[in-house]
């Protein structure tokens, strides 16, 4: 799922070739032309910053012919540097643009630097990244016959060369990103630009190279002395496919121009140093600020202000940040609080009276992406988790204007990994105590046959993540797991890395789970189902699968088996919690059930149950567990905290019967539930009570 999507798009017949264009924001904001760069990626590459600058501008991107949604061709005039300038300055008129900013990489600054001086009517600003103009830039006049000859080797650039792409082209692929994206931990992005790559071929991107020169009469001295708009360049030091000396030579030669060195970044700093990037693009545009700022004078301050961001992922999230607020405003009497926060959460907050941040609106739907990374009971969570790359950038950006725009005494963060990750990559930025809480802690990989490419994966955002504590430790002033020491699965984050439970010891202040209730409040069953109006002498079963479509196969496979159950239990009662995605008039019915869509405080009908089916969260579990109610659980298939660490701890507390989906019929499912309706569970280990004041009372010390 992308972190926005277009408000237009379409295709165009622009100097003699197709394109493919985009826009998002208002039409009315101010226009910025995001710029294509070599062919051998598309506008796609432009994900980090689309999101964030739509928010205050209107934003155009174009494929020209080659890759994305560009006509393919070999034509070699389709390639030519002026021609694809024109096509966009062809779609500015399409669009009734007069003037827009313009915004090139690699490739697409010389785009940007001849469009500035061919029409410098056009161009009000230009941002050049990973630079390639400089005094002594010169264009091809003539296929260069090099390209084409064979070599008895193709180490490193050996293999620029159109041979070995006709005969290798992904291993070129591999080469040239792993390149581009020299910075250490850049599986992500070396992989998004082979995949671009592949929706090109090898022939149409050795036109490129070997016919990219266009009649021309001006050279790049020329150019560069013609631009009259102001201009922003940014490279990054580490560049290994235009030297930062380019740009050095470049600002040589116009010392008017901004020049921001980026240390330690490669040449696509754009996708990989996202933040960065992006602000140094608002400040250079002068983009809009929010409208609506407060700041108070610091002695002044007698009220303490609090930022929550409460992840969409479950609403057990929710449901323990409201525990630990209640608990630190009994500590903090006159704290006020605001919720970053996104559906079905708020709906949550708002019954209960908190605060929501006008900019939640803002936020890109997490939970939407991972409906769309799910299919019939099974979520591959690491996956889906990488692949939302650019909407964790954006929520970013949506955070960090959030807490520019109002000082702040603490950030709170439960399972807030985008803040998280990009405070450590950009410490400079916290300007509050962070306390960062999760449940959670070490990818491990699904797939564990040896050399899986999975467990290298999950390996490497691990050791990421254990370097940038170790790095910058000053970035979490409290990082808090709910849960035991204990509680963590006994293996290692990856190969030479430590055990998962020996690093938490060190980084983290385990303050046990934390619940939205008090376990004593429900010991009288008797009394708690009188109060939720349900029948005291009948049995009671729930099923209960989450805030998430993903369920859907599983609630529908406990609904065919109920009419198995009430056979031999015809006096039991079911209640069947459809959730806020699913449509509870698309599920079926049967004698002695109800199908609700939701349930307020779901835990305290789980804690009157004897029996619950539900999925493998964390939430859900733990908080029958605590209960002491029977239930039964099924992990969704591929998703690892729910096969490997929430299993693991529900072992520990010998609570609830595991089964799998997808080998469990509709009779196993039955005489599964039949056999744990009511059963004994003295058995489970207790649970230390309090964590929600545990926790509390530390972040409290922070105010």
């Amino acid at each position: 799922m992308r972190a926005i999507e277009p408000t237009q798009s379409g295709h165009l017949t622009l100097e003699g070739f197709q394109i493919y264009y985009e826009t998002f924001g208002d039409p009315a904001a101010p226009p910025v032309l995001l710029l294509p760069t070599w062919h051998i990626v598309h506008s796609r590459s432009w994900k980090m910053q689309i999101a964030y600058l739509a928010r205050s501008c209107f934003v155009i991107t174009y494929d020209p012919p080659g890759n994305g949604g560009g006509e393919r061709t070999e034509n070699p005039a389709a390639f030519e540097y002026d021609r694809i300038v024109d096509q966009g300055i062809g779609l500015l008129d399409y669009l009734s643009v007069a003037q827009a900013s313009v915004i090139g990489v690699s490739r697409g600054s010389i785009y940007g630097m001849w469009m500035a001086t061919r029409y410098p009517e056009r161009v009000s600003r230009l941002v050049i990244i990973g630079n390639s103009v400089s005094p002594d830039l010169a264009l091809p006049t003539a296929p260069d016959p090099r390209f084409w000859k064979r070599r008895e080797s193709y180490e490193g650039w050996q293999k620029f060369n159109g041979l070995y792409w006709r005969e290798h082209y992904r291993d070129f692929l591999e080469f040239f990103m792993s390149e581009v994206f020299s910075e250490p931990h850049s599986t992500k992005g070396i992989e998004d630009g082979i995949g671009w790559g592949m929706e090109t071929t090898p022939e149409i991107l050795a036109r490129t190279v070997d016919y990219s020169a266009t009649p021309h009469t001006l050279t790049a001295r020329d150019v560069i002395k013609s631009v009259r708009c102001p201009v922003l360049i940014i490279h990054g030091s580490d560049d290994r496919r235009c030297a930062i000396e380019i740009s050095q030579k470049l600002a040589e030669a116009r010392p008017d121009f901004e020049f921001v060195t980026l240390e330690g970044c490669g040449h696509l700093p754009d996708a990989r140093n996202p933040v960065k990037v992006n602000l140094e693009i608002a400040e250079f545009l002068n983009l809009p600020k929010p409208k609506h700022r407060t700041w108070r004078r610091a002695m002044s301050r007698h009220m303490p202000r609090a930022l929550y961001i409460s992840s969409p992922i479950g609403l057990g999230h929710v449901q323990r940040d409201l525990a630990i607020a209640r608990e630190l405003r009994r500590l903090v009497p006159d704290l006020q609080i605001e919720w970053l926060a996104q559906p079905p959460v708020t709906r949550v907050l708002e019954q209960a009276g908190e605060s929501i941040h006008p900019m939640s609106k803002l936020l890109a739907s997490e939970s939407a992406h991972w409906e769309q990374s799910s299919a019939h009971h099974d979520l591959h969570c690491f996956y889906a988790f990488r692949e939302m790359d650019e909407i964790l950038l954006a929520n970013f950006m949506v955070f960090l204007e959030a807490a520019r725009a109002t000082p702040y005494d603490l950030w709170i963060g439960d399972e807030a990994w985008e803040v998280d990750y990009y405070l450590h990559e950009n410490p400079e930025l916290k300007t509050a105590p962070f306390v960062f809480l999760t449940d959670f802690l070490g990818w491990l990989p699904i797939d564990r046959t040896t050399g899986s490419r999975e467990a290298s994966l999950t390996a490497d955002y691990n050791a990421e993540m254990l370097e940038q504590v170790a790095r910058y430790p000053r970035v979490r002033d409290r990082a808090l797991y709910i849960g035991d020491y204990d509680d963590l699965i006994p293996e290692q984050f990856g190969p030479g890395l430590p055990l998962i439970p020996d690093w938490a010891r060190e980084h983290f202040t385990a303050v046990g789970y934390v619940t939205p209730f008090n376990p004593a409040d429900f010991v009288d069953t008797r009394a708690l189902r009188g109060r939720l109006g349900y029948d005291p002498e009948q049995p009671l079963i729930i099923y209960a699968v989450g805030g998430t479509a993903v369920g859907e196969p599983l609630l529908r496979k406990a609904i065919d088996a109920w009419p198995l159950i009430h056979r031999e239990r015809p006096e039991a009662r079911c209640i069947v919690v459809a959730g806020p995605r699913i449509d509870p008039r698309s599920l079926p019915l049967h004698e002695g059930m109800e199908v609700r869509a939701y349930v307020h405080n779901l835990f305290e009908h789980l804690a009157a149950a004897d029996l619950g089916v539900v999925q493998g969260g964390l939430s859900t579990t733990m908080e029958l567990t605590i209960n002491h109610r029977p239930f039964i659980y099924f992990p969704i298939k591929s998703h690892c905290e729910q096969v490997y660490n929430v299993a693991y701890r529900l072992d520990r507390y010998h609570a609830g019967t595991r089964l799998d989906y997808a080998t469990t019929s509709i009779e196993t499912l039955a005489n599964a539930a039949l056999a744990t309706l009511g059963a004994d569970t003295s058995g489970y280990r207790p649970q230390n009570p309090g964590a929600a004041w545990r926790a509390a009372s530390l972040i409290a010390e922070l105010l």
